[in-house]
């Protein structure tokens, strides 16, 4: 079994998906709801969100969608995706690039279970942790 995590927009999917796989060196697979089987059925104002996005970044994967049309929204709430890396330069590059125009509610900084951990909420509402707890660098 493995577990993946799927995040919901309220439009912006297509725009935060790309944004991450910049980020985390990732691919993406992406379907719109106007190129869906269910086209027909949904507005033709949503047919330009994205019904499901997958992005792949080595053997890790990150989905997604925009809230289905006429379904309230709320925001992501409730969880964080939280990124294991295995060195410090790797830590700051990924805190820099996803914290970017974010809001940081803890600095990239050592903490006494790792090397270095943040936590932030990205331009798109998605809180993140990055966690490092060994430098593979310093051996």
């Amino acid at each position: 079994m493995k577990i993946h995590a799927y995040l919901t927009f309220d439009g912006q999917c297509e725009a935060a998906f790309t944004f991450y796989a910049e980020c985390l060196n990732g691919s993406l697979e992406l379907m719109h709801f106007g190129e869906s089987p269910e086209a027909k059925n949904v507005p033709a104002q949503f047919h330009d969100r994205v019904i499901h996005v997958c992005l792949t970044s080595g053997d890790q994967v990150l989905m997604g969608a925009d809230a289905l049309p006429g379904t309230p929204y709320d925001g992501i709430k409730g969880c964080s995706i939280s990124l294991q890396v295995e060195n410090v330069p790797e830590a700051e590059r990924l805190y820099e690039a996803l914290s970017a125009q974010g809001s940081v509610q803890m600095v990239l900084q050592p903490t006494f279970w790792a090397t270095r951990f943040a936590v932030f909420t990205d331009r798109f509402g998605v809180s993140w942790m990055i966690n490092c707890t060994i430098d593979a660098q310093m051996g």
